[in-house]
């Protein structure tokens, strides 16, 4: 069978003449991408950042995804004023969308479209451009930067700086990277990022790098400080020996300035280029995805043995749980060589003493909790289901520390071979939501992911502030999840869905934790020739942190 024609391609969004929907200020745009390549069904690839005040913003954070040749690959760009903090999008304003396909936008590199406010309407107010670039270059930059003696731009306080990276390319000047603002600093010191080498300069060592130092205005009016122009040449040599600084110049204060010297000095502490490993170089490495499922068995459940029970069996073998245990089971067994996966249920009263549990095995084994497939633990649910009485409280984190404790086991080797993802599947809102918080940000630090899928009608609402997209979670005593692990779908939005549906929604975001937990911890593939760190390099193990 022939190849297929796979590469990936980068996809960067900027929008003019939005429509403002702010009474006293402007929209706060964000972009939402999603895509079709069979069907109905749409999935959310992922979102920019939201640009405060801006009705022509140019995104920093970049959309990248697989371009295959012979799919026609539809995606919608959606363009939302977000007004909250909340991952649901009903409650923000539509600004407009643009329907195309990859193929499309990838014949044009440059793709301008007008927006269109509904399906089957006349177009909005505005245009979006998508600029594709395929990827050649894994290389990325790691930054550390801080500045000095800026220019004061507010009356009654000091300048909140930011700064933008730009590539150049044959229409101008791209944004390539865009910092956090430090509040009230003239002198600041922005947290270590890193920008993709071919986002930056194509990889290109020589080609001219653009950086604009801002102050941030909350009404979107940044004020200039300066700008600088250099490369990647230029920022390796100087940062290898000694910082590389640069004179931020303002040319309209340079030409009415007398004596004009600069606006202050950017300091570029580290430049350094570094490999960045993908998820599927992780995996053909022998990094091994552990697979555990954790089943509700609360009382909110209903009667197992009536039709309205979220754990009745049909007739046809078919429950909401099995739906579940499938769907997301038989993708994540194919990374798995042993394909022996733990299951544990939560929340019932057991045999023989009738006590309540948050953290049984289906099979009832403590010392071998393990299923043979996906197969073996559908048949310990089955076989578990009428042994237990349904009870409760509906708590998580008893199973996400037991796991947890096991992912900590793995850190001890210093090696990316091991990588746990833990399924949750329930059917109401969470009782320990203070501990569920702290135990997911103590299993941030770990290699681990926490998928969670709710079934049945309750309000789960309350999900939303364990799925980090809208902010890092925080555990009650203020500590903050080193990264986001968990990923929650309410498993009736996809009734009606194709079983791959669920899949692929609920492991989007799974390919990323595993490359960010590995890259954290500067741990390289198993069987790649690099994997073996400096003893300069060696880093802490996660229990250390």
């Amino acid at each position: 069978m022939a190849a297929q024609c796979v590469t990936k391609v980068e996809l960067t969004v900027s929008c003019e003449s939005l429509l403002d929907m702010d009474l006293f200020s402007k929209s706060d745009p964000m972009c939402v991408l999603l895509i079709n390549t069979a069907g109905s069904q749409w999935y959310e690839v992922g979102r920019t950042e939201t640009v405060k005040n801006c009705l022509s913003p140019k995104f920093a954070k970049k959309f990248i995804i697989d371009y295959y040749f012979e799919l026609v690959q539809r995606l919608k760009f959606q363009i939302y004023d977000i007004d909250n903090k909340t991952v649901d999008l009903s409650d923000d304003d539509f600004l407009g969308e643009l329907d195309c396909t990859l193929g499309q936008v990838v014949s044009c590199r440059t793709f301008t479209r007008p927006l269109v406010l509904a399906p089957k309407r006349p177009a909005g107010k505005g245009t979006i451009t998508i600029r594709a670039e395929e990827i050649k270059d894994s290389r990325v930059v790691n930054f550390e930067a801080e500045a000095r003696k800026l220019d004061k731009k507010d009356f009654f306080g000091k300048s909140d700086p930011f700064l933008e990276f730009y590539k150049q390319n044959e229409t101008g000047w791209q944004l390539a990277h865009r910092t956090e603002v430090v509040k009230r600093n003239l002198n600041p010191t922005w947290r270590p990022f890193r920008v993709p080498l071919q986002s930056l300069c194509d990889g290109d060592m020589d080609k001219p790098i653009k950086v604009e130092c801002y102050d941030h205005n909350n009404d979107g009016s940044h004020d200039l400080i300066g700008i600088f122009e250099t490369n990647m040449k230029r920022l390796q040599e100087a940062s290898r020996t000694s910082p590389a600084e640069f004179e931020c110049i303002n040319s309209q204060k340079k030409q009415k300035k007398k004596g004009y010297k600069n606006s202050g000095v950017v300091s570029v502490k580290m430049c350094q280029v570094v490999k960045e490993y993908t998820f599927l170089d992780y995996i053909m490495g022998g990094c091994q995805i552990n697979f555990t499922v954790a089943i509700d068995f609360t009382g909110s459940n209903g009667d197992p043995n009536t039709p309205q029970s979220l754990h009745y069996i049909s007739p046809q073998g078919y429950n909401e749980y099995l739906s579940a245990i499938w769907s997301v089971g038989m993708v994540i067994q194919d990374y798995s060589s042993h394909k022996m996966f733990p299951a544990f249920g939560f929340g019932a009263q057991i045999p023989p003493t009738w006590q309540v549990s948050h953290q049984f095995p289906l099979n009832f084994n403590p010392a071998n909790p393990f299923c043979p497939g996906i197969q073996g633990v559908v048949e310990a649910y089955k076989v578990c289901l009428p042994q237990v009485k349904l009870y409760g409280p509906t708590n998580f984190s008893p199973v996400i520390n037991h796991l947890a404790s096991i992912a900590l086991q793995a850190t001890q080797q210093r090696t990316a071979s091991q990588y746990h993802v833990l399924l949750i599947i329930t059917d109401g809102v969470i009782t320990d939501m203070d501990q569920t918080c702290s135990a997911i940000v103590n299993a941030s630090r770990l290699p681990m992911s926490i998928i969670i899928i709710g079934v049945g009608r309750a309000d789960f609402t309350a999900m939303d502030i364990l799925d980090g997209d809208d902010g890092r979670l925080r555990a009650p005593t203020g500590e903050m999840a080193a990264r986001d692990i968990v990923q929650f779908v309410p498993f009736r939005k996809f009734q009606n869905a194709p079983r791959e549906a669920l899949a692929q929604s609920v492991l989007a975001e799974l390919p990323g934790q595993v490359e960010s937990y590995f890259r954290i911890q500067k741990l390289n593939p198993p069987n790649d020739p690099e994997s073996q760190l400096q003893p300069n390099e060696s880093q802490p193990s996660a229990s250390a942190q």
